[in-house]
Parts: C-alpha cells; structure tokens; sequence
C-alpha cells in the first residue's frame, strides 16, 4: 500500500446512514445501563428476592440475545438489513411498553419477560448493525469504523445510568427504609409502597418504547444502502467454514467472557459500595461510581480507536485484557476506596473489547459474515450467565455482604470478582494468539 494513501475510516457518501446506524448503537446502551442497577432495586422493593432471584433480571435481559440472535441472523439473509432494523426496534417497543402490565399486576416474573422481549428485538439490532458498519466502507479500516461507532454506545448507557439514579433509584420509596423497619411495616403500607416502586420502576422504559417509535418511523423513511454483492454460499456451507476458523470460534468465547465481565463490573458495583458502607460507616452513593467507570469505558473506547491508527487491534486487545486482569485482582485484595478505585478502572481496559473481538473474529469474511455475526451476539449470553455465578458467591455468606471473609480480610464481595479477573485474562489471550495467527496469515 502506498504510504501517502489515506484510507478515510467513513467515507463522505457513507456519512449518513453510518450516522444513522450508529444512533441503534446508544438506544440498546440506554437499555443495558437501565437495566444494570434494576437488580438492585427490585431487591429493594421485593425483599424477598435472594440475590440469585434478583440476578435473573439479568439472565432474562441478556438471555434474549442467546435465543434470537440466529434466527435474526437467517432473517437478515432472507431479507435486509433494513427488515432486521425495523423488526428488532418493533420488539424493542413491545417489550418496553410490557412493563405497565407488569407494574399494575405486581408480578416479577412479568418483569422478566418484558426484559426479555426487548432483548429479543436489541439482540436483531446487534446482529443486523454490528456487520453492517463493518461493512459501510473499506475492510481494512473496519476494526476502526466498530470501534467508532460502538463509542457512542457508552453516550446511551451513560444516559441509561443517569435515568436509573435519578427517576428509579432516588425515588424508591422503599429505599427510605432499612430492611428491618420496611418488613416491619404495615402489610397495608407495604402494598402502597411496592405500588408506587413498581410503577417507578416501568415509566423510563414506558418512555423508552416511544423514543424507540419515533426512531422507527425515521428510518422507515431512510435509505440504507445495499453492502457488496458476494457470492451467496448455503448456511451449511456457512456453518462449516465457521466451525474450521478457530480464531472466530475462540472469539466467540472471548466475547461471552467479554460481555460477562461487563455485567459482572457494573451490576454488582452497587453490591461492593454497599459493603464499603455497611463495613467502613461511609455513605458512598454507587451510581456516582458506577457513572465514573462508564466515563472511563467511553473514553477508552476513543483512545482504543486512536491507538489502532498505529497499533494493530489484536496487540491493543492484548494489553487491555492484562490491565483489566490486574484491576480486577486490584478490586479483590485492595481495601477500602483503593478497591473500590481499581474496580472502576477496569471499565477503561473493557472499552474496546466488544467490537475489537467482532473485527478479528469476522476478518476477512464473505457471506458467512451474516451467521457469524449471529455467534457472537449469541455470546453475550455471558451476561445472563455469569452474574448469576457471581450472585451465588455473594450469597456465601447469606446477605451478600460481609458476613464471611477470605484469608481473614476478603469479603465475598470482593472475592466474586475473581470471574471478571479471568474473563479478562482470557480475552487478553485472545488478543496474543490472534496477533500470532494474522502474522502467519499475512
């Protein structure tokens, strides 16, 4: 390649709808980041939840990518991805307007598969819009053109986290209380209280599902423009050349373990803060926290992008998965703010992972982009999987607090975060064999 030949990471004719396209990636932000600190709120408000019954609410949210990422994956073949846009966004509503049922009968379970419909519907958005900008332009800047436009999915999940602390969390009424004095109450102040909690709960993703409309009924209007035209291979055909590529495989593990870690660090943040608390008689408010490290995860992904200008994705995926390992072990051994700290710098070594992991893995592809995409949304089952393992060590010591420690001085708490310290090692992994591996290929 000539060395005075500029590849433009957007080409000017593409501006629009990678525009467009990109806007999809905030709207599922705002969903995950909404969703995060709704397991500690629920428990708030049903105390009766054990912290692996509050942890489904993750399982159910992330469950839904499992379950329709290859049958959007098919649609998107048999179709466009403008049908898959418009089809995953249309779930997304529905699911969100579910909740007004779920908050008027008071039933969990509601709860759950409201979440889960909109997952269904984001799992058809990140199947459908992930390869599409991959595609929106030159190959060899694609890692480059992901991580862009995944940089404005922290934008969405800042806003998420924001509508969760100020509309639901400071307005838990139930929060008011200890626990003691809430199950104390009247039965007839309890059901008024859990009412009016619920209904808090369901208004920012009533909210949300009209949002959703109106960005539906806009690109309903929008052109998105055809990708190049490749030969058209069958899915058997797909699936084998899938199975034989083992850089996309363990990818796809990458990504499970990737996505886990996410969830892991911002959903149980709000557990640790408690801790710090209940231990140390501070009175540390989480979602600030929580708000820094998403700060951290945003900014990471702009400095990640400006890195891979001079630095080859797979060797910044690398350094990043060490650094998040070692901030990890950080937030299990450090005490006190200095924990607390390092559990909050793992977000900026995370920053990059997703889409990195979703350019090396789909490098190179034809046709069969389409089904692999589908493999590596499916992967985000990691976030429905392990917060559930990670809630069972917090319920070590009943509470999920600090009524056990390890080597005398490590709560279970802080012990749970064992699993993102090797979720990230793992993906850290990744990113060194696949820097052996495009050597060997180039």
């Amino acid at each position: 390649m000539n060395k005075k030949e500029r590849i433009p990471v957007v080409s000017k004719e593409l501006l629009f709808p990678f525009i467009i396209i990109t806007s999809l990636f905030a709207l599922w932000g705002i969903a995950n980041d909404l969703t995060n600190p709704m397991v500690s709120a629920f428990k708030k408000v049903m105390p009766e939840l054990s912290n692996i019954q509050a942890s489904l609410v993750q399982f159910a949210f992330y469950f839904g990518y499992f379950f329709m990422a290859f049958p959007a994956a098919l649609f998107i073949r048999r179709f466009s991805y403008k049908s898959g846009i418009l089809l995953g966004l249309s779930l997304y509503a529905i699911g969100a307007f579910l909740f007004y049922p779920a908050a008027k009968y008071e039933e969990y379970n509601y709860f759950l598969i409201s979440l889960w419909v909109i997952t269904c519907g984001l799992a058809f958005l990140e199947t459908t819009a992930n390869p599409l900008i991959l595609a929106l332009g030159d190959k060899r800047t694609a890692t480059q053109r992901l991580n862009l436009a995944q940089a404005f999915n922290p934008v969405g999940s800042l806003t998420g986290m924001i509508i969760a602390q100020v509309f639901v969390l400071q307005a838990l009424r139930s929060d008011d209380y200890s626990a003691e004095a809430y199950n104390a109450l009247a039965s007839t102040e309890l059901a008024a209280i859990r009412e009016n909690d619920l209904s808090v709960i369901s208004i920012p993703y009533l909210s949300l599902g009209v949002l959703v409309l109106i960005i539906m009924a806009i690109i309903v209007f929008t052109k998105i423009p055809k990708t190049a035209v490749e030969d058209k291979m069958s899915l058997s055909d797909s699936l084998k050349k899938l199975k034989a590529n083992k850089t996309y495989l363990k990818g796809v593990l990458a990504q499970a373990a990737c996505v886990g870690s996410q969830i892991m660090c911002w959903t149980y943040i709000f557990h640790y803060v408690d801790n710090l608390n209940e231990t140390t008689g501070s009175n540390i408010t989480a979602t600030n926290y929580n708000v820094a490290a998403m700060i951290l995860f945003l900014s990471g992904r702009w400095i990640g992008t400006a890195l891979m200008k001079k630095v080859n994705p797979p060797k910044v995926l690398m350094l990043f998965g060490l650094g998040g390992a070692l901030a990890s072990v950080g937030a299990i051994v450090l005490p006190g703010m200095a924990g607390l700290i390092s559990l909050v710098a793992i977000s900026i070594f995370m920053s990059i992972m997703f889409p990195t992991i979703y350019g090396i893995a789909l490098k190179d592809m034809g046709d069969e982009a389409k089904i692999g995409s589908a493999g590596l949304v499916m992967a985000i089952v990691g976030g429905a999987l392990m917060p559930i393992v990670q809630a069972a060590i917090l319920d070590l010591g009943g509470d999920g607090l600090a009524d056990m420690n390890f080597l005398g001085y490590i709560p279970e708490v802080n012990l749970s975060f064992i699993l993102p310290a090797l979720s990230l090692a793992f993906v850290g992994y990744y990113g060194y064999s696949s820097i052996k591996t495009m050597v060997s290929n180039s």
